[in-house]
Order: structure tokens, then sequence, then C-alpha cells
């Protein structure tokens, strides 16, 4: 079973850092893309960062470049996302992506964390 499980949302004040971590099980974590996207009600959940099975690669939403980074550890099973500079705009529920995982059916599917919150605010 493929599991998910985020953790190190909370509150925070315009300026601050966080960092959020995604501990991964069930699937082949070392030979997967990861990607954290973002969501706010009445709005598209959102990609914010994603990043290759090595670690080679990376890459991000525009409102968020030379603010956030991506990382993994394969050994860990962990995909982080360092946050710094926030802002209110980027209060969202946080999730944790594994896109594109092969199924025993055949097919693929996208699978996603529970979310954890940010809050950004004065």
């Amino acid at each position: 079973e493929v599991q998910l499980r985020e953790s190190g949302g909370g509150s925070v004040q315009p300026g601050g850092s966080l960092i959020l971590s995604c501990a991964a099980s069930g699937f082949a974590f070392s030979r997967s893309t990861m990607t954290w996207h973002r969501q706010v009600p009445g709005k598209e959940r959102e990609l914010v960062a994603g990043i290759t099975d090595s670690g080679d690669m990376t890459r991000y939403a525009d409102s968020v470049k030379g603010r956030f980074t991506i990382s993994r550890n394969n050994v860990k099973n962990t995909v982080y996302l360092q946050m710094n500079n926030l802002k209110p705009e980027d209060t969202a529920v946080y999730y944790c992506g594994a896109p594109n995982l092969p199924v025993p059916s055949g097919g693929y599917l996208d699978f996603w964390g529970q979310g954890t919150l940010v809050t950004v605010s004065s």
C-alpha cells in the first residue's frame, strides 16, 4: 500500500521559514519522481516543486523560485520542502505527491498524502 505522510506544517510570520517532510512507503521511492503541490479553498491544486528520482533535476513554480527548495533522501524514503521568506500568499494545504506510479491493474495512478496546513500571517 502506497503511503505518503507529510509533516512540518504550522503557522509562521511573513519572512519566516518552515521545512515540510514527506515519508513514503509501499513503492519504489528511489525510482520515482516526487512532487509538492498546494491548494487553497476554491482553487485548483497547483504544483509547487518537483524532483526526479535521483534528485539531479528539480522544477519550481515561478511564485516560489528562489525561496523554496525541494530535496530528497533515498535512504530514508523522504522528500523535503524547505520554505524560506514565506509570504501570506503561501498559505495553503501542502500535499506530497507521487505521480504516475504503476499499479497491479497495469495502469498508472497519482498518489497523494493527506496534506499539511501552512499558515503565513502576522
